[in-house]
């Protein structure tokens, strides 16, 4: 053999070599991210239930105290909580030491400070569990067991996003109107026998209060994250005009996405997918109604999308408004972890999961079965969504590896 063939034989040998060995490597650090993934999946359902148990381990610090130490920049609280039935228990059962009306915003609820002086936000009762809220998906009052719902889909998701949300009974003349603000107070007033309220806000009317059962009122607190993390409001770059015949550029641009990648903070980090698991995630509780969005202040792009306000969501079981996966469909992006965690669920076990999460809730049950069974059929309508991505572009473009190392010092 010539020198030059040899040469030639042994450089197309070395480029085999290389490609091979990347190839492998590669396929192995995939395989064990996915490991990872099913390891992390059988902790989430080895912890689904919460006993709401009042003992802590750490018992030199308040509920309060050790909520407020789980939140960093990309968690509200970590995957290993075995304290969490103690602060939700907490939420629960603590003393309300004041009541005041809601922070601003569209929706009754009311702002409660519990014993130890943490923050709770009460939204009341509605609707009855089965009562189907018509119109647009984004009708009708808030829910307070979505909030609940959406707070045990958030643990299974293993987003850990959304803050910490349990039901409550308060009863009205004994726990509320002794330690209500003047403001609060106004608003009170007896329907029939039962003690009602209309707080203030943009929507609250006079003529729509919500009304206990006597003066037993049930409803969600959720828990006001820490004042060491302010929060900034961003516009959803997928929101919706709620103008009649007025429609956003992205319900007739099928390029948007293309724009969305060059603007800040979706251009780099991780905004722009923590998007597409809100879509996701908002797709499965029927929430079209993210207008805006949170995240910690001052964070050039790099913290979470917070899952707040959840409550306009699970009005309507039979209706999967396919609009709110508008992000996922548009972008054909998708991270590999969400992607492997809502295969895992298939087959009747997210219906499964969450009615087990919500099992403890002192408002169980906290949905009717349709709902249940709606998270499972719109469940197989994201996996379609992204088959179809995948068959047009091709899994190396969709499926994005983005496992952000999350830091609890």
């Amino acid at each position: 053999m010539k020198l030059k063939q040899r040469v030639v034989l042994l450089a197309i040998l070395l480029v085999i070599f290389i490609f091979t060995k990347v190839f492998l490597i590669d396929n192995l650090e995939t395989s064990a991210a996915n490991r990872e993934d099913q390891r992390a999946f059988q902790r989430m359902l080895a912890g689904l239930r919460v006993a709401l148990d009042p003992r802590l381990e750490h018992t030199l610090q308040s509920p309060w105290e050790i909520a407020a130490q789980w939140v960093v920049p990309r968690e509200v609280y970590p995957e290993d909580t075995p304290e969490l039935g103690a602060v939700m228990h907490a939420m629960t059962t603590k003393k309300i030491v004041k009541a005041d009306v809601g922070y601003k915003g569209t929706q009754l609820k009311a702002l409660l400070i519990l014993e130890g002086g943490q923050k709770v936000v009460f939204k009341p009762k509605r609707y009855a569990r089965d009562y189907i809220v018509e119109g647009e998906p984004y009708a009708g009052y808030d829910r307070h067991n979505a909030e609940v719902a959406a707070f045990h889909l958030d643990r299974i998701l293993g987003f850990r996003r959304a803050p910490l949300v349990v039901g409550r009974f308060v009863n009205l003349r004994t726990e509320i109107k002794p330690v209500a603000t003047e403001q609060l107070l106004g608003t009170f007033m007896t329907v029939g026998n039962n003690t009602c309220f209309y707080g203030k806000c943009y929507y609250c009317r006079e003529t729509e209060p919500a009304c206990a059962d006597g003066d037993i009122m049930e409803g969600s607190v959720t828990l006001w994250l820490p004042d060491v993390w302010p929060l900034q409001k961003h516009r959803h770059p997928w929101g919706r005009t709620y103008r009649e015949g007025k429609l956003a550029r992205w319900e007739y641009d099928e390029s948007y996405c293309d724009a969305v990648k060059k603007t800040s903070p979706y251009d780099s980090g991780p905004r722009l997918l923590d998007i597409i698991d809100t879509a996701i995630f908002d797709y499965l509780i029927g929430n079209a109604d993210r207008h805006h969005y949170e995240s910690f202040q001052d964070d050039e792009g790099a913290s979470m999308l917070i899952l707040l306000d959840n409550a306009k969501s699970f009005g309507n079981p039979a209706l999967d408004e396919r609009s709110i996966l508008a992000p996922l469909y548009q972008c054909c992006i998708i991270r590999v972890s969400t992607w492997n965690r809502l295969n895992y669920l298939k087959n009747g076990v997210l219906k499964s999961a969450l009615k087990t999460a919500m099992s403890h809730d002192p408002i169980s049950p906290v949905l009717s079965d349709p709902h249940l069974d709606a998270l499972d059929q719109r469940l197989l309508s994201i996996l379609a969504t992204v088959k179809q991505c995948t068959d047009q572009f091709g899994p190396d473009v969709v499926l994005v590896e983005d496992r952000m190392t999350l830091s609890h010092l």
